[in-house]
């Protein structure tokens, strides 16, 4: 363990490298998916969010995302003309619309996430289970800031 606390500028290099190339393959695997659709990565980004926040409102999206209301608004027009996502008045507060997956939505989430699946499921499955724990702790904190 010693070793990591000398990392040199190469090897950081290297890592970052690696990141850009699993980020850039696990989000080519659904493509084609998303070409059928017209979507590209924002939407699916969306999508995802969504997905694993069912009743997110769009400050919170806006926030996980990090980007303007404006360029959040195109996203979700697309979603909403295509039937894959429904916005729901807030009960609490009916100025704040939370968003859903549609039923249209749920399937093509679906298709998405079953290309994507397989590399993830495969490379946790070839991995022991302590590279695993591991390797999600350093994700956690490359996103904390840590």
């Amino acid at each position: 363990m010693k070793e990591l606390l000398y990392l040199k500028d190469e090897q950081i290099k290297d890592f970052i490298q690696l990141l850009f190339y699993a980020y850039r393959e696990t989000f080519s695997d659904p493509k084609q998916v998303l070409k059928k659709k017209f979507f590209g990565p924002a939407h699916l980004r969306s999508l995802n969010l969504i997905e694993r926040n069912p009743g997110i409102n769009l400050g919170e999206l806006m926030f996980k995302l990090k980007i303007t209301k404006q360029s959040l608004n195109r996203v979700l027009r697309d979603l909403i003309k295509s039937k894959m996502i429904k916005q729901i008045k807030s009960p609490n507060d009916t100025r704040k619309k939370n968003l859903y997956l549609d039923k249209e939505g749920r399937i093509f989430f679906e298709a998405v996430y079953n290309k994507q699946k397989k590399r993830i499921f495969n490379a946790l499955k070839n991995s022991n289970p302590e590279s695993v724990i591991k390797f999600k702790e350093v994700l956690k904190k490359i996103i904390d800031g840590k």
